[in-house]
């Protein structure tokens, strides 16, 4: 076939390519979900068409949320900030109603570590993540993008691509919002510690704390090592035991209310004054 002809061939098969998946699309977003949606507010969980009507239902807010992969303590998984997330990411958008939770970040910003098993990514990394995922949930159709973060090194970043992301999408009809809050609830959080029997009696200096173990407990007790540490008798953190595990799963449940209540309202109250 001559060179001309193979033009024209290619271009009428890209058209005729064009055609059909331009067809599918609009077969795929007016198609009925086949099944019943699972019972979930994390996007990663959900089928594409779940999170399509979803959408149309009104869960138009989509949280995006930060941990960290790093040494925390000779108990903790390294991804503690991550499970502490998925206990309190997930009752936060239950308690708004309106949210689903983008698959969370396991990386915070910071210097290469020689401590096995923490992993940092640059600033410019970090921030650039952050943005093409907040870009992503807007092209997907939600309206409003909020940010929170678990780690201490999260904070900066998240700030960063809020401020820079705000004024982009001004007019835009979607808006992005930075939680401090949320971080900052985990001071309320370990001030209830007297109020659920289990005051601090000393410090371990180990990174770890009553906050983090009782509420990833709630999650998955063996990313705390409870089974092991029960066995070497160390179930307990700067001195405050994790025994009954029931009790301690029951409060960590308190304590997930306590930083959900706290980082609700703010969403709220950063929704009205979009």
């Amino acid at each position: 076939m001559s060179g001309w002809r193979c033009v024209v061939v290619g271009m009428v098969l890209m058209l005729g390519a064009s055609d059909v998946f331009g067809q599918r699309r609009a077969f795929d977003l007016t198609t009925p979900r086949p099944i019943e949606a699972l019972d979930t507010v994390w996007i990663e969980e959900m089928t594409w068409m779940e999170v399509r009507d979803a959408i149309k239902a009104g869960k138009t807010t989509a949280l995006i949320v930060a941990g960290s992969t790093e040494q925390n303590g000779p108990y903790v998984a390294t991804g503690k900030h991550v499970y502490v997330l998925r206990a309190t990411a997930d009752a936060i958008a239950r308690s708004l109603g309106t949210a689903l939770v983008a698959p969370a970040i396991p990386f915070e910003p910071g210097a290469v570590s020689s401590t096995p098993g923490t992993i940092q990514v640059r600033e410019s990394t970090y921030d650039a993540l952050i943005e093409d995922e907040a870009e992503s949930l807007k092209a997907n159709g939600f309206a409003h993008v909020v940010l929170i973060g678990d780690s201490g090194g999260n904070q900066r970043g998240l700030a960063r691509v809020a401020d820079k992301l705000a004024p982009a999408w001004a007019g835009s009809g979607v808006s992005i919002h930075y939680i401090k809050e949320y971080y900052d609830s985990w001071a309320a959080a370990d001030a209830a510690w007297d109020s659920l029997g289990v005051p601090k009696t000393l410090d371990e200096g180990i990174h770890d704390d009553y906050s983090v173990n009782s509420i990833i407990a709630t999650v998955d007790p063996e990313k705390i090592r409870f089974s092991q540490r029960q066995k070497a008798g160390k179930a307990s953190v700067n001195g405050q035991t994790l025994l009954p595990l029931d009790t301690t799963i029951s409060n960590g449940k308190k304590l997930v209310e306590i930083r959900a209540g706290i980082t609700v309202a703010a969403i709220r109250q950063a929704l009205l004054q979009k």
